[in-house]
């Protein structure tokens, strides 16, 4: 489990000492990215690839993800403040990220194959630029609008590109790696909580907190800019598209896209929305995303050991039950029984996104990366809608009730039948897992 810490925990060094090496203007760089031509992808196989290297800047990029979040969480009430925005103002104008998200990853899943995953993350860079800039100079609720759906894009195209690098960079141990990988997204969210609370501190502006998201993007653009990337699992392993689509059919794959919109609701709305809905109840709710979160970081780096006692499937029905109680706990404690809650919740989220991909991908390998980016997609398409949905439903029972003391937990409670779904779900895989390993087991014996 040390060994497993020192990995993680040494990337920041790693980081650092291989920008270190490169010499070049990343300008350059990435002029070379869009005017040499499109290379047979077959013959890329015959460059370079410095996995370790493409594994540092991939977790670098889901850092900045990551950090949009933390931020945004943080700067909420702040935007809706200065620009006049009601709840359901500032929810449609984060549920833009999650929909800019679906829509990239998506497009990208299916992209990703001809024009290669070095090209994709040079277009999340430019769209992470614009987001930022524009987010800076917003001036009221549309440009506030267009810049949270550039850096929605943003996080859909890292998304969509580095999956399947990281699950192709690892064949032979793709869950763990995967969690290794999606650590850095709750990462952001602690170091943003934390950028938000000490810049606040200093009583320096949100757009200034904003702006530190330049700072790692820059970083993991002129990183990537330097390195050859290999080709996608699926033309490497000679799967057609035909095959790659028709793999989508797989029962399997629909059970677990349906799936996903559930993981995802509960681990990202609640992260998004937390230091909102229970700002009645805590002296400081910023504090319990950072606590969760932390949870997360902790949980995902120490994956190996956890996944090698347990079945994937097994973890993600234990990560519902705790998620569920979590909730609960958000919706019926005060004072610090709060932070026990966040813990709870926190053990219970953090295994579910990564854990999801990697069971798409081992079990059903066919699927490729637009597999592992239709499951991405589904997931924050359904937060986008969730959340629009939410918002309007904290709006109704403030104009209801005359306050919003008890909104936040009302929306929370409502919240919680869904992963309450998924404890059913996840039982019924763990059942079909095994009856599936049992025949498998005595194919072989016959």
């Amino acid at each position: 489990m040390s060994d497993e810490w020192a990995v993680v925990s040494d990337l920041p060094k790693q980081l650092f000492n291989s920008l270190k090496t490169h010499h070049s203007l990343l300008t350059t760089n990435y002029l070379t990215i869009f005017t040499k031509p499109i290379i047979n992808l077959n013959q890329k196989n015959t460059m370079q690839i410095n996995r370790k290297q493409l594994f540092e800047a991939s977790c670098l990029a889901l850092l900045v993800t990551g950090l949009s979040f933390g931020i945004r969480a943080g700067i909420l009430d702040k935007l809706g403040a200065e620009f006049a925005l009601d709840k359901g103002q500032l929810a449609a104008i984060t549920a833009t990220a999650f929909w800019g998200f679906p829509l990239a990853v998506v497009i990208g899943g299916m992209i990703v194959d001809i024009i290669g995953m070095k090209r994709l993350l040079v277009l999340a860079f430019i769209f992470y630029l614009l987001g930022i800039v524009l987010t800076i100079f917003a001036s009221g609720y549309w440009t506030l609008f267009l810049s949270t759906l550039m850096v929605g894009l943003a996080n859909g195209t890292v998304e969509a590109a580095c999956n399947p690098l990281v699950a192709g960079l690892y064949t032979d141990n793709k869950a763990t790696k995967l969690n290794h990988f999606h650590l850095w997204f709750p990462g952001g969210i602690v170091i943003g909580s934390v950028v938000v609370y000490l810049l606040n501190m200093m009583g320096l502006s949100w757009q200034i907190q904003v702006g530190a998201m330049l700072i790692p993007t820059v970083i993991y653009g002129f990183l990537f800019s330097k390195l050859d990337f290999p080709v996608t699992e699926r033309v490497a392993s000679g799967v057609s598209y035909g095959g790659m689509y028709k793999a989508l059919l797989n029962p399997l794959f629909i059970f677990m896209f349906i799936c996903m919109f559930g993981t995802a609701i509960t681990e990202l709305f609640t992260a998004q929305w937390i230091a909102i809905l229970l700002k009645k109840v805590s002296d400081n709710a910023l504090l319990l995303l950072t606590l969760e979160t932390g949870i997360m970081v902790l949980g995902r780096a120490f994956a190996k050991p956890v996944l090698k006692k347990i079945t994937p499937q097994s973890l993600l029905l234990i990560s519902a039950m705790l998620a569920a109680l979590g909730l609960y706990m958000f919706t019926t404690v005060n004072g610090p029984m709060l932070y026990l809650a966040a813990i709870i919740f926190g053990m219970g989220v953090c295994f579910f996104w990564p854990t999801m991909l990697g069971f798409v991908n081992t079990n059903i390998p066919a699927t490729g990366a637009l597999g592992l980016n239709l499951m991405g997609g589904a997931g924050m398409f359904a937060v986008s809608i969730f959340t629009i949905f939410m918002g309007g439903f904290y709006d109704r029972i403030v104009k209801e009730a005359g306050n919003d003391t008890t909104a936040g937990r009302q929306v929370l409670q409502a919240t919680l039948v869904i992963p309450v779904i998924l404890i059913v779900a996840f039982t019924g895989l763990v059942i079909y897992m095994r009856g599936r390993a049992k025949k498998s087991a005595a194919a072989v014996q016959a």
